[in-house]
């Protein structure tokens, strides 16, 4: 398929600067991330990213994407963004297929847990990033901080629960999805009282995967956690 048959347009007011910050993210915690672009049965494209904690992140964007289909570099990705102009089609990359491990989440079948206050998320993670400092090394936490379960949340009837790790925690906070009440993000300086004492972030779970949404974008865990470089 040639570049001019592999295309991402955006049309969404917004959109654009939304899917460069997302990658520059995904960049900023794995400088060779690969990006999934899927169309979804309602019309928007659905951006997947890994993540050095070894749970899924995404959001949903406005705009058309041939095929339907597309793994590529989050970098170059990115950097045609930056460079075309706002509602250009942009050319993806090399196609990268092969550097993509496992399957996407369902888009349906979620059951509605709970919610949390955001606030709680963000003091979650600062208080994990400090004990991370103290008890993690060069390359990073320790495999044993990350899998840390910091939340345990059950529907109302009790009949499902689930725990949170501190993996999920963090990547919901490094992705920036969680943003203050003026939706700018929210940095290991900003006040907590900045963000909405109401704003939540809802917790869902499937057969297979741990859904956590924030308003700016979404982190799946497996309930029984695989490493997502498998299939």
């Amino acid at each position: 398929m040639t570049s001019a048959e592999r295309h991402l347009t955006l049309t969404g007011p917004g959109d654009r600067a939304d899917t460069i910050a997302f990658l520059a993210r995904a960049v900023r915690l794995d400088e060779t991330a690969v990006v999934r672009l899927t169309t979804r049965p309602d019309g928007l494209i659905a951006l997947w990213v890994g993540t050095g904690f070894d749970v899924l992140t995404g959001r949903s964007v406005f705009g058309r994407l041939r095929p339907d289909d597309i793994v590529c570099d989050a970098s170059t990705l990115r950097a045609n963004l930056v460079a075309a102009a706002p509602g250009e089609p942009v050319d993806p990359g090399f196609p990268l297929d092969s550097a993509w491990r496992g399957a996407l989440p369902a888009t349906t079948g979620f059951v509605h847990l709970d919610d949390v206050p955001a606030r709680a998320i963000v003091e979650l993670s600062r208080g994990g990033a400090q004990l991370a400092r103290t008890e993690g090394s060069a390359h990073g936490p320790a495999t044993g901080l990350l899998d840390q379960d910091v939340l345990d949340v059950s529907s109302a009837d009790g009949g499902t629960r689930v725990a949170v790790s501190l993996r999920s925690v963090f990547a919901l906070t490094a992705m920036g999805f969680i943003r203050d009440a003026d939706g700018h993000e929210v940095t290991d300086t900003s006040s907590i009282d900045r963000i909405a004492p109401d704003e939540p972030v809802r917790i869902r779970a499937s057969g297979a995967w741990i859904r956590i949404d924030a308003r700016y974008g979404s982190v799946f865990a497996r309930r029984e956690r695989l490493s997502m470089t498998t299939v």
